[in-house]
């Protein structure tokens, strides 16, 4: 894995009036997990669609840097985890990560169907992801944002809908990514979710990015 690292600077973004990020910085690298926390609407996805390109910041910079040189095409490099998921409902789980998958002109039915696997679910069954639970397009959704093996990791509420069974299992995979040396931002509304999976935590309070315990 190559040393990958984000550097976000006096970022900034306001919707008319509204200030959501106001001089946003912190930065982070391979092998960390950084949590993000903070109230609904505190900015947090907002953040995220910067860093991703979803969204232009009004000033400020994000910088992705991969062993060292500056990526300004970072498609492919970050897997993402946003707000609801969207799928095809009329075709199962693994059709969607195969119709993902071939965007970018890659198939390999034998390795998406060990992803699916990975996060829990059965990949030869033909049920449509349009009756699929909450917790059975999260671990789809996480499915999708791991199968090009990404250097980076930006995962919104990533246990959302899962059971306790699930979250655990989705654990030791983000931490076993950390071990691979992947750069993985992470909100979550669980504090368990951040004590045991967190390197360093900000929380995100009227615009404002603030350091909690160790983070720098």
């Amino acid at each position: 894995m190559k040393e990958v690292s984000i550097r976000v600077e006096n970022l900034q973004k306001s919707f008319r009036d509204n200030k959501v990020l106001q001089d946003v910085t912190f930065t982070c690298k391979s092998g960390e997990i950084v949590g993000f926390v903070g109230y609904n609407g505190c900015g947090k996805s907002v953040l995220f669609k910067c860093i991703c390109g979803f969204l232009q910041p009004d000033s400020g910079t994000i910088e992705i840097s991969c062993d060292d040189a500056r990526v300004d095409d970072i498609s492919g490099k970050i897997g993402i985890i946003i707000e609801e998921p969207a799928f095809l409902r009329n075709k199962s789980g693994l059709k969607n990560l195969e119709f993902l998958y071939g965007i970018r002109n890659k198939m390999n039915r034998i390795y998406l169907r060990s992803v699916m696997e990975t996060v829990g679910l059965e990949p030869s069954s033909r049920k449509h992801v349009g009756t699929y639970s909450l917790g059975m397009k999260q671990r789809l959704a996480i499915a999708q944002a791991i199968m090009e093996d990404p250097p980076i990791l930006i995962l919104d509420e990533p246990m959302n809908g899962l059971d306790k069974a699930g979250v655990a299992q989705m654990r030791t995979l983000f931490l076993k990514m950390k071990e691979k040396g992947k750069v993985i931002l992470l909100a979550s509304h669980n504090r368990e979710d951040i004590e045991v999976l967190c390197d360093r935590v900000y929380e995100l309070e009227e615009g404002r990015l603030c350091p909690l315990g160790n983070a720098d």
